[in-house]
């Protein structure tokens, strides 16, 4: 173990964090630490570091232990050093021998004594033993892989934004290689590739990772293990956040249908004593029955319960085809080129995703959609259209010292205080919330703030710039969800996979100054540039063979010898094809198999006899879970098969 949580109880004012919590980290562990909105996972990582004391039980770690911990309060920090030094100075010990050399060096000026020749070669050794002639190089590559690029890597860190002195931080910290790493919401401020960069990283990364993440597609290709912070306890499930869904639900449905069981013995057992008791001959039997329901351990009915923000856009007006059209736009800042040219249209129904790296324009675009943005060119608003825009300044922009009601009042919604008190309601703002200060609120509450404004406008064109950043991941669904049913049209710039994948119908990349659309999903988007790759892929390793204008024996045997090759090419095609084909029907045969194996333990559950017998249940229980599991290893590979055969055959 390498640090951990012994009974540990924690109260935060009047307040509740966690009760009884026992957590153990080991070393190679990659962890998700998940839980509503204001639960209190980031006050836990507090608790791990030692900043906070618990109020019962105990943090253990080992002496040798180094535990790095990114989280938002780290922006505090300032300095007119460069980035790269910044980042670098996670090297202390190679910083340490390097300022010894120097004096070393200063010293062997007026001093060339053999002793002194010494020290200086041992401490050249030294620096090479703790990769001090390596350190820039590695350091630049974590700064790339974050997505800065080498012209930035010499300017200042104070010339950043936070987003960036953020990742330049996470830089610091990966360089450093802390035995545990506790990453508070480390993706939301970095775009799509640099999220795949910091994946594939960490998936590497010696030590052991804790991560508090909304980003579902983050987290399932990340973690092996899922820590729930639910109403005051810590629930441990082996496996990504797929599993950790598809487990809740299991113990969930079990332990629902355990109850409902277990209360109709009861109620059987109960009728039985109250129809007998005055009976002489069947007292005894009744006596005996009810010391056997006085020893049954009980069990409680389950609900999940969770925060559910009301999101219901609704509009008032219908727009023209055409919502906004972009016609011949360029945009330039100095000498960065964002748009060239560009020509775009957004007709009504559109759910366009605009995704790229950091510094291509993205909100820069969406700002030219508004028409917030100066530009060479055209830009032509819809008919009827009524516009609202989201993002993440508007986050910034909210007046701290005004209370919630007053600061929906200046959203020109119209609505009076109850309406608005009531539309708070539905964003867990209710009662004497709406009184309070902008100011006191945590990043969640301040997003769902800034969305409750959004809504109460009744918009028909949503412009959305990072709409799911400080959101929890069951608030980002149910926002996917109102934004299916959402009658309007939007645009919106995010980096979340998930959300993505659920809300667009077209997506927009910025390539060569221009805005270039995909008709299609996000998944589909994918598996398309998957495709293009290969078939990109293919081309440039197959030679190119120029037909000569007489052709000689030669040049004969060369072109049979071509086509020798494309024939075995399609032999070995046609076997893949088969075997996949047969593997498909095994797969195909194993699943109904499992199936009928399914609804027999389902019919087992189904009796209330089980639940008197505990190493039954138990055993049913177990049975249960595993063959849910084998279920969706056996769907997903089935899903996997059929599309691989559709592409070979197509």
């Amino acid at each position: 173990m390498l640090i951990g949580l012994q009974n540990v109880t924690f109260e935060f004012g009047a307040r509740v964090i966690v009760q009884d919590a026992t957590w153990h980290i080991h070393p190679g562990e990659r962890i998700g630490l998940i839980g509503y909105n204001g639960t209190g996972k980031s006050t836990l990582f507090k608790v791990l570091v030692g900043e906070y004391t618990p109020s019962l039980g105990s943090v253990e770690k080992s002496k040798e232990t180094s535990i790095g911990y990114l989280h938002q309060d780290l922006l505090s920090f300032d300095t007119n050093d460069s980035i790269l030094e910044v980042a670098m100075s996670a090297f202390e010990e190679v910083k340490k021998i390097e300022k010894e050399l120097e004096e070393i060096v200063k010293d062997l000026e007026t001093d060339s004594s053999e002793e002194i020749l010494l020290l200086y070669s041992e401490k050249l050794h030294d620096l090479e033993v703790a990769g001090g002639y390596t350190i820039e190089h590695r350091t630049e590559e974590v700064l790339h892989g974050l997505g800065f690029k080498d012209a930035d890597i010499k300017r200042p860190y104070k010339e950043f934004s936070g987003g960036w002195r953020m990742r330049v931080l996470l830089a610091k910290m990966i360089l450093q290689q802390p035995d545990v790493l506790l990453l508070d919401e480390p993706t939301n401020h970095l775009d799509l590739p640099s999220i795949e960069w910091l994946e594939k990283y960490l998936m590497h990364y010696k030590g052991s990772v804790v991560i508090v993440s909304h980003d579902k597609f983050f987290l399932n290709r990340m973690v092996n293990k899922v820590v729930e912070l639910y109403q005051q306890e810590l629930h441990i499930y082996s496996g990504n956040y797929d599993f950790y869904e598809q487990e809740k639900a299991i113990r969930v449905e079990l332990q629902q249908k355990a109850y409902v069981n277990q209360q109709d013995y009861i109620r059987q057992q109960e009728k039985f004593v109250e129809r007998f008791k005055a009976k002489a001959s069947k007292a005894a039997a009744a006596q005996s029955i009810v010391k056997r329901l006085d020893k049954i351990e009980r069990i409680e009915q389950t609900e999940i319960e969770r925060p559910n923000i009301k999101i219901n856009f609704r509009v008032d007006k219908q727009p023209g085809r055409i919502v906004s059209e972009l016609k011949n736009v360029s945009k330039n800042f100095g000498a960065l080129q964002i748009l060239k040219g560009a020509t775009a249209e957004i007709n009504r129904g559109d759910k366009i995703a605009l995704i790229g790296a950091n510094g291509k324009g993205k909100s820069t675009i969406l700002r030219i959609v508004s028409g917030t943005e100066e530009i060479t060119g055209e830009r032509v608003e819809g008919h009827n259209v009524e516009e609202s825009f989201y993002a993440q300044h508007q986050l910034e922009a909210l007046n701290l010292n005004n209370t919630i009601l007053d600061e929906m009042k200046m959203c020109g919604s119209n609505k009076n205080e109850l309406e608005l008190r009531s539309l708070l309601g539905g964003f867990l703002f209710s009662g004497d919330d709406a009184d309070k200060k902008i100011k006191v609120l945590s990043g969640g509450e301040k997003a769902r703030i800034a969305l409750a404004k959004v809504i109460a406008g009744r918009s028909n064109f949503l412009l959305l710039d990072e709409p799911t950043n400080h959101l929890d991941m069951h608030s980002v669904e149910l926002l996917a969800d109102a934004l299916n049913k959402y009658e309007g049209t939007y645009l919106t710039v995010s980096h979340d996979r998930f959300f993505i994948s659920k809300t667009a119908n077209k997506i927009w990349e910025i390539e060569d100054g221009l805005i270039k659309e995909f008709k299609g999903t996000y998944n589909e988007w994918v598996e398309w540039n998957e495709r293009e790759g290969k078939k990109a892929k293919i081309e440039n390793q197959t030679p190119k063979v120029e037909a000569p204008k007489q052709e000689t024996n030669n040049n004969k045997q060369q072109t049979t010898n071509v086509k020798n090759e494309k024939q075995e090419t399609r032999n070995e095609f046609s076997k893949e094809l088969q075997k996949l084909k047969r593997n498909f029907e095994k797969v195909e045969g194993d699943l109904a198999s499992l199936n009928v194996k399914k609804a027999q333990i389902e019919n087992d559950l189904g009796n209330p006899d089980v639940y008197t017998d505990k190493t039954k249940f138990t055993s049913l229980e177990n049975a249960y879970k595993t063959v849910k599991s084998d279920i969706e290893t056996a769907n997903k590979q089935y899903e996997e098969m059929f599309e691989k055969i559709m592409e070979l055959e197509g």
